[in-house]
Order: C-alpha cells, then sequence, then structure tokens
C-alpha cells in the first residue's frame, strides 16, 4: 500500500470511528470523493480534539498553528498527506481549512456569545468552513448555501450537546436570548423549553436553506448531503419530541435509526 493510500485508509478509519453523523453520508459517494471527505473530517476533527483537549492553553494554540502551518509544508502525517492528495483533487480551499483553525483558536479564549451576530460568526469559521471545503469535493460552486447548511448543522450541535459544552465552561446560546427568554440556568422549564422551541425554529430555517444547495449537486452527492443533513433533522425531532431535555434525555439517533435514513434516501 502506497503512502498516500495508507493515508486515506487512516482518515477514513478516523472518520468510521469518530464520526457520528458523517460517515453514514459520505458512505454513498464514490471512492474519490468519499475519501478526500474523510481527510477534510480528520483534519477537523484533529482541530477540534486539541480545542477541547485537556493541555495548557498555550500548548494548544501552538498545536493549532502548527496544523494551519502544515497545510503549506510538506505533508508529515497520514492526515495531513491525505488532506494535500485530497486538495490537489479537489481544488479545497486552503482559506476554509484555516477557518476551521480559527474556530479552534475562538474556543480557547471565547465561552460566551452575547447575540445570535456573534455566534454566526463562530459557527460560520467551526461548521461553515467544512461546508465550504466540501462543496469543493462534490463539485459545486454555491459557497452561501453550503455555509448556511454548515451553519444549521452547528446550531442543532448547539443544542444537542448544552450540558457537555456546559462541563467544558461554555455557554453558545446567545445570552440575549437566554436573558429574553427567562432562562436563569441551563435546566429543563417552561422558559427552557420556550427557548429551545426559538432555536429549533431557526436551526430549521437554515438547515431549509441549506438544503436548496441540493440543486447544484449530482445525484449522489445530493444523497449524501441529504443523508446526513437528514440525521441531524432527526436529532432535532427527538430534542422537541423529549421536550428539549438535553440533559438527561438521549437525542442521537441509534445506528438502525441512522441506516434507516440512508435506506429512505437510497430508494427516493
Amino acid at each position: 500500500m502506497s503512502s498516500v493510500e495508507h493515508a486515506y485508509a487512516e482518515v477514513q478509519r478516523v472518520t468510521r470511528t469518530r464520526a457520528k453523523n458523517f460517515a453514514y453520508g459520505i458512505m454513498v459517494l464514490p471512492r474519490e470523493k468519499r475519501r478526500a471527505i474523510a481527510a477534510v473530517y480528520a483534519f477537523a476533527r484533529e482541530v477540534d480534539d486539541i480545542a477541547d483537549g485537556d493541555a495548557p492553553a498555550n500548548e494548544k494554540r501552538a498545536r493549532l498553528e502548527a496544523l494551519r502551518a502544515a497545510l503549506d509544508a510538506p505533508p508529515a502525517t497520514a492526515m495531513h498527506v491525505a488532506l494535500s492528495d485530497a486538495r490537489t483533487r479537489f481544488a479545497i480551499p486552503r482559506e476554509a481549512l484555516s477557518a476551521l483553525v480559527d474556530g479552534g483558536l475562538q474556543d480557547l479564549d471565547t465561552t460566551r456569545y452575547a447575540s445570535f451576530d456573534e455566534l454566526r460568526g463562530y459557527c460560520e469559521k467551526v461548521a461553515g468552513a467544512v461546508g465550504v471545503a466540501c462543496v469543493a469535493v462534490y463539485g459545486s460552486d454555491d459557497v452561501e448555501r453550503a455555509m448556511t447548511l454548515g451553519i444549521a448543522l452547528q446550531l442543532i450541535n448547539i443544542m444537542r450537546d448544552v450540558d457537555e459544552d456546559r462541563r467544558l465552561g461554555r455557554v453558545y446560546l446567545p445570552q440575549d436570548e437566554l436573558e429574553r427568554f427567562g432562562v436563569a440556568e441551563l435546566a429543563v422549564s417552561p422558559a427552557w423549553r420556550d427557548l429551545m422551541a426559538f432555536q429549533a425554529v431557526r436551526a430549521r430555517a437554515h438547515l431549509d436553506e441549506g438544503l436548496r444547495l441540493l440543486d447544484s449537486l449530482d445525484r449522489r452527492s445530493a444523497l449524501c448531503v441529504a443523508t446526513f443533513a437528514g440525521l441531524y433533522r432527526g436529532q432535532l425531532d427527538r430534542m422537541e419530541a423529549n421536550g428539549f431535555d438535553v440533559f438527561s434525555a438521549d437525542c442521537r439517533l441509534s445506528t438502525p435509526a441512522k441506516l434507516a435514513v440512508v435506506v429512505r434516501g437510497l430508494m427516493r
């Protein structure tokens, strides 16, 4: 196995092991696109792992900047070998990958967001940038809707992971909206449900607009995007069904439920 083949095998292993929804979507892509998307995911995963890890903040910053610098250097790790090859094949923009690093750095310094405008700027870096990187692989130039779709998925992540993020010392829900709905603590209450219902409406609006991207994609790429968007929509549905109890109820889809989404897409 060549070094490039080995590198792709590694990023696909990371995707299968770590991706909660991504892996189910990309399984329907042709081999070259599937491997390239896995390389993008592995890069994003490494950024997240560094930002969320236990190392001192200065060490995290150094490691994140090293990831950025490696985008312009001869690839030295399996992930960078795969990503370098994917960037050559599909013209994945460096700016999108660099924005992911900016998002990781922002997590080291910012733990609260005053308004949705501030939060959106963060979401553009950590998720919209993934959409922009991936849309080059899918073969579309609809960067705006790819960005919007990425933001939609991140908004759903934020809703689902409130408790996990709190343990990391972060609250992504906009502070002005917490105040407006009278949510004094992160716990289920009538005010909490009202706030989260408001977040759900926003997430669905972004999701619907972002999914207009499908019009510019070939059939298999469209199936890929529709699949993982459907998985996120399913999680949002579960949150709503659970009364937005994201603290004690499991809002993630089971493996059979995820496979059912894939099958429904294939049968369309």
